[in-house]
Order: C-alpha cells, then structure tokens, then sequence
C-alpha cells in the first residue's frame, strides 16, 4: 500500500452500488447536486471522489451517511438523457480515505487521501492468485452471472491487488460485504478475503442445486396426482355422480338463470361459467372466476320491495322518531306523494347537511322505515381510494366490488335506501379522486348503468334512494354538490333540544343502562339546566353524554344501598354530575366600549364571538390577533378605511390614524376564524373605542360592510340567529337582503328576538351604539 499526498475533489455518493479501482462502467445521476459536482470535475481535472450511501432511502446523503473510503475516479464522459438523467461514463483509479467533509451550495467536495496497491508480488502473492483464479473458474462453469469470456479477462491480469477487485465485482455480495473488500489496503488480506468467499460460494449453490433438485421431484408427484384426480372425476361423471364440481357447476347456473339478470350480463356470467368447468381445479384463474360468478348471483338484480306509499304512515314514523325537522320531513312526504301519483320516479339524491348530533343518520333509518325499504349505510370518512367506490379490476390479488356494490349485496333488493355517511370527509391521493367517482353513482342521468371495475358489467342503481351526510359542504367538490338537493339541518332550539330528551334520549338511556321509570326520573327543570348548564351544541350528542352519565351514576347508587328510587331536578343536579360547565347567554353583563358582539357560522352550527378594540398611543399601526384569515382581516381593513372616510360624520378626530395604534382581537386565539360577515361588528367596535360610547350589550350582528358603508349580505342566518337566542341576546341586526332568510327560524325563537334589518353602517351604529349616532 502506498499513500499519496491529499487532494480536494467534488464527492459524488452512490447508492446501491460499489465501483472499485481499475473498473469503468456506466452510472445514471439524477440528483442536483451530483449533476453539479460533475460538471465541476468535467471544468477542472475531470475527477471525483465515488464514496458509497449506508443507506439507500436517504435523499440528501451528509458525512454520516456516507463510508469513509471510496474511489478517486475519472470522468471520461457524460451524456444527458431524454429523461433528464445524467449518464456518466466513469474509471476507478484508486483507493481513497475522505478526512474533511464540506458542503457546498450546489455540491460537497472532500478532502482525500490516495491508496495504491503495492506491487510487490511475492510467493504467498502468486499461489493466492492461483488458487483464487481456480475457484473463480469453478464459481464461473456454475453460475449464470459470469460467462468465459469474463473468466478469460480475470485471468489475464497479472497485478495482484487488481485481480483482487476484479474479482470480487462478479461475486454477489451485499454493498456492505464490497465495502469490506474496498476497505482492505492490504492486497495479501484482501486475496485471502476472496479466497474463502468463493470457496463458500460454491457449497451454497451445491445445496442450491440439491434443493432444486427435490423441488422438481416433488412437483412431478403433484402433477401426477392432479392427473389421477382428473381421471377420477371423469369417472365419477360417467357413473352420474353429480357431486363436486360438476355438481356446483349446475347449482351455479340455476342461480344465473333465477337471479333474472340483464340479458348481456347473463351471457358474459354463462361464458364465464363455461370457462371455469374447463379449467383445472388447480388452476389460479378458477378461484378468481368461481368468485366473480359468486358476486354475479349474490347481487339483487331485479328482486324490489314493495313501497308503502301511505303518507299518514310516514309522517307517523318521522314524527316519532324526530321532534323538529320539518324541511327534511316536508320533502319526504312530497316524494311520496309524487311517487303515489306516477307509480314511477327515480330516486331522488338527498344530502342533509348540518353540525354533529343533529339526527341525519338516524332520519336516514326513519325515512327506510317509513318508505318500508331496506336500509344500508357506508361510511366516507377517511376514503381515498377511487377502487373503494368502483371495485379493483379482476387481475389483481385479492381483488373485490366497491362498496357500493358491497352496499347492495347487503341490501339484497334494487331499491334500498342507501345512505353515504360523511361525504364530506373523502379525499384523494395517487390512487384516484374517489369523489370523481361518485359523480357517476349520484348522478340520476348516468346511475341507471353505473359501472364496477370488478364486476364490468352495467349495474341499475336509478331505483335506489340515496341519501348523503354532510358537516361542512365547502369541502364537497362543486360538481358532486350540483348533482344532490341538499337540505340543511341547522340545529335545535332549547325547546326542542328539551322533549327530544324527553321522548328519546332519557328512555333510550335508562333501557341501555337496565334502569326503570319507576327507579329514575328526570324532570323537565333538570333537563332544561342540562341544556343550558352542560352543554353547548348544534345538536344532542353531548346533552345524551350528559344523561348517561346520570344513568350510570344512579346504577351505582341503586346497586350498592337500599335506595331505590331517584327523582333528578335542578336541586340535586350538581350533586350527580358536577358544577356548571357553562354559563348560559354569553351576552356582555353591561354595555361596554368597543366590544361588539358579533355572530358567526361554524360546522358544528352557529357561534358568537366578542370582537374587541383597543387603543393606545402609537403611529396609526392596525394590530389583528385572534389567529384570523385573510378574509376576516380584510374585512378588518376594509371597516377601519370607512371609519376614517366617515370620521368627522362620526365626530372622531380627524388624525386618530396618525396618533394612537389600533388593536382589534377576537378572543379565543387558538381557534382559527374566517368569513365574510364580521364587517359590521369590526365597524361598530372601532368607532366605539374611538368614539367612548359604549355599545348595547344585547345587541348581536352579523353583516359585511363595503368602503362606502354598504352592508352586504351573508349566509348561515338560521344557525347565527340560533346561537343568539342560545346566548341570551335579544336584538339582532342582519343585512336588508337577508330578510328572506328569517321565515327559516323557529317561530319560538323568532318571538324572542326583535330583527334589525340595515342596508347602510350607518343604520348598524344608530341601533348598536348607546345614544345612538349623534
């Protein structure tokens, strides 16, 4: 071994693959910073130093990913491919030891020293050489990776050390095992090294051989049985004994022929029958075929249950099973009485949209009740794959139906009611959009003929009805939304939320938990405080949380004294579940300067928020915090610009922009919020703090404002005006253009509230200010 002094070249890591001294061969360079590392070397000497990757996943190999030693190689030359890669025609010169590591902005270089094998060549030397040239023939006579004419080259070198690398190039060894013999600077060492290797080398592929050898035998034996059993079902056949496959071949057929598939279908199933009798019972395809014509019968093609098109019957069911929901319940009934009329109608595709724990699963279940269809719910959420919804095609492993096929195998008839759980929690990756595969199924013109990769075959799906759920249809794609009548469930009022508890959650909840009547009772003043106390919601999931948690609590009481019977009310309330979780109406306790209550829209129903301004000697700097979004803190903008268009109106100092900075936040600053309706509230707030009036306190208002004091008008009044009744405010301002939209609230809650309707912001100050505008 001899050193040569150090010298700093551009490293260039390999991954997966070993390149000695003495070797030249092709590489393929794809990453940024080899391509530029070469392209130095090919400026200055046209030399780089190959070091070897640890591991081959990592992308942006540093000095720890990399063996310390590697090859000082020359690039002879280089050719860009039509794919972008670099192909690189390199030759090792010899072995290297990186001491510095420096990355560049483009590319690293290292500082190296050089190895060149000694040429010493002694006795020892000349006989390892020869029994390494022996066992190579041998390796080479038996394996299929190293022809004559490489044995002829090897033999041919007469240096020891190159020999060596030569030879170890056509051995199968893992990059960590060639990196071992790269490492070896001794040539002695590294002719012994190879020397056992290969005397290895050649008893494995003996037990190879020998085991390839059983393997052989063994499936001869096998063939030979499949042979034999052959014969003996041709035997069983002429005897007429019908059992095995014959026997499932005619069950099979029966079926085709009962199902009273489509005409083209039933050709492609009898083709497919006729293929699966051909083939052996050991062969892969029969499983696959048999499975295919298994689906095929299993599936309702034709079979329908009977509607029951009594509307009385129906409204019956709906108003037992849901108090409330009149718009949903409305447009069943208007279905059924058409239906009734024309004795035919395409399902019609519905999707209720509305917070959690509003009731649209369980209206799905009342409305297949009520129609007397069977009823089949899948769950969305989560679903990323478009083969979820169309099925895998039949060449792959494994492969099966989407599950709305699956859906209708379990529904057994053409005409369930088939509820689409979560449509808006479907996204997509790289295995397909499976939104853009709903598109078909939803879609009454298309859904007639509705195709599965697996089954290939048109599949009638115009008879089913198909209902939707949704909590947030911003995250529907448009088309998938145009092709459903959506129907929005805002959420309960207090009274409702009260005999929904008393009709179904308290009798639901005491039978669950094996408790009578007669040992709980929940009376009405209870419930109410649960309502308001315990919970704060659109819908009724967590005021049912709440009652079990009473249930479960008067069990334990029950089973473990002599006391029998437990009558809840508000006195003893807290003593079962603890104090108040909430304080009911988050209206401001009195008028305050520069706090506007504002209303907002949420998925989980409707909310209000406390915007807040505040003053203090500055530069004219706007400050937003309240982690809001670029259309809040526009909005934010754009009502401070018509404040200052409007200062001297509103008798505020001309330079209050120049004079003191401007802090408006929105408390709760680890909610994100967003949306086009806090213009207003913004509004009133500023002028408030600039003005020092304060502003009525059980005033709420939800609007957005233009540079010229225009109020437009927004969405989501039902569930804004909801959460302001919730919150004990008692004036609501809402844009003109949204009048319209107040015959949607409850008329309970209607009575409660007095509406403000504004065109200008001028109007909104009049109302909201203490005094109002002077």
């Amino acid at each position: 071994m001899v050193k040569k002094k150090q010298q700093q070249v551009p490293l260039l890591p390999l991954r997966g693959l070993m390149v000695f001294p003495t070797m030249v061969l092709h590489i393929d360079v794809g990453r940024e910073r080899s391509v530029a590392a070469l392209e130095h070397a090919m400026l200055s000497d046209s030399l780089v130093f190959l070091a070897t990757q640890k591991e081959m996943n990592v992308e942006n190999p540093e000095s720890d990913d990399l063996y310390e030693v590697g090859t000082l190689a020359k690039v002879n030359q280089m050719i860009k491919l039509p794919n972008g890669t670099i192909r690189v025609l390199v030759e090792g010169l010899n072995r290297a030891k990186w001491s510095h590591y420096e990355e560049g902005d483009t590319f690293s270089e290292v500082t190296i020293k050089n190895y060149d094998d000694s040429t010493d060549k002694t006795s020892e030397h000349e006989a390892l050489m020869r029994m390494l040239l022996e066992y190579f023939e041998k390796y080479s006579k038996v394996s299929k990776k190293v022809t004559s004419e490489t044995y002829a080259t090897v033999a041919d070198i007469e240096e020891p050390g190159r020999l060596a690398d030569m030879v170890a190039s056509y051995l199968p060894l893992k990059i960590s095992g060639k990196q071992e013999v790269l490492e070896m600077f001794d040539v002695l060492e590294r002719l012994e090294w190879l020397v056992n290797r290969l005397h290895n080398e050649q008893e494995i592929i003996q037990m190879e051989k020998k085991i390839n050898a059983r393997v052989k035998q063994a499936m001869e034996r096998t063939q030979k049985e499949f042979y034999l059993r052959e014969q003996m079902k041709a035997i069983q056949t002429e005897l007429g004994d019908k059992e095995g496959k014959t026997g499932e071949i005619a069950d099979l057929k029966k079926k085709i022929e009962d199902v009273k598939m489509p005409e083209s279908t039933k050709k492609v199933a009898l083709k497919e029958l006729d293929r699966y009798e051909k083939l052996p019972a050991a062969a892969a395809e029969s499983g696959v075929i048999r499975n295919y014509l298994e689906w095929l019968v299993s599936l309702p093609w034709s079979d329908a249950t009977k509607d029951r098109l009594d509307i009385h019957h129906a409204e019956k069911i709906l108003n037992r099973d849901h108090d409330g929901l009149e718009s949903v319940k409305e447009r069943v009934l208007e279905y059924l009485a058409v239906r009734q009329l024309t004795q035919s109608l395409r399902g019609p595709i519905l999707c209720l949209a509305g917070p959690p724990g509003v009731g649209k699963t369980s209206l799905a279940r009342s409305i297949a009740e009520s129609l007397g269809r069977q009823f089949v719910r899948i769950s969305l959420g989560g679903v990323r794959d478009e083969s979820e919804i169309r099925g895998h095609r039949r060449t792959y492993v494994g492969a099966m139906p989407g599950r709305i096929i699956q859906g209708m195998k379990k529904a057994g008839k053409i005409n369930p009611v088939f509820l689409l759980d979560e449509i808006d929690k479907m996204s997509n990756d790289f295995r397909g959009d499976p939104s853009a595969a709903m598109l078909e199924v939803l879609d009454p013109e298309q859904n007639h003929s509705f195709s599965d990769h697996y089954l290939e075959e048109p599949y009638n799906l115009s008879n089913v009805l198909f209902i939707a759920t949704a909590n947030d249809l911003s995250t529907i794609p448009g088309p998938l939304r145009d092709r459903m009548e959506i129907i929005t469930i805002a959420g309960y009022t207090e009274m409702e939320k009260i005999e929904i508890a008393k009709n179904h959650l308290v009798p639901r909840q005491l039978k669950e938990h094996g408790l009578s009547k007669s040992q709980l009772q929940i009376r009405e003043d209870a419930i109410r405080s649960l309502v308001r106390y315990y919970t704060r919601e659109a819908g009724v999931r967590s005021l049912e949380r709440q009652i079990a948690s009473i249930c479960r609590k008067v069990a334990k009481i029950v089973v473990s004294s002599e006391k029998k019977k437990m009558i809840i009310s508000t006195k003893n309330l807290e003593e079962l579940i603890g104090k108040h979780k909430f304080r009911y109406g988050q209206a401001e306790t009195e008028n305050q300067i520069g706090v506007a209550t504002g209303l907002a829209y949420t998925t989980v129903g409707g909310d209000t928020l406390q915007i807040e301004v505040s003053l203090s000697p500055g530069k004219g700097k706007l400050i937003l915090t309240g982690k809001l979004g670029d259309v809040m803190k526009e909005s934010a903008q754009t009502a401070l610009s018509f404040v200052r268009s409007k200062s001297e109106e509103f008798g505020l100092d001309a330079d209050f922009h120049e004079t003191c900075d401007i802090h408006i936040h929105v408390p709760e600053g680890a909610v994100p919020k967003d949306g086009p309706s806090a213009g207003i509230t913004i509004a009133t707030a500023l002028v408030s703090a600039l003005s020092k009036r304060p502003i009525r306190r059980e005033v709420g208002m939800t609007g957005e404002i233009t540079l010229r004091g225009r109020v437009l008008p927004i969405g989501g009044v039902k569930e804004k005006t909801l959460s302001a009744h919730r919150a004990g405010l008692t004036t609501i301002v809402l844009p003109k253009d949204n009048e319209r939209d107040i015959e949607d609230i409850p008329e309970s809650v209607r009575d409660d509230l007095t509406f403000k309707l504004v065109s200008q912001a001028d109007e909104v100050l009049r109302i909201a200010l203490e005094g109002g505008l002077s």
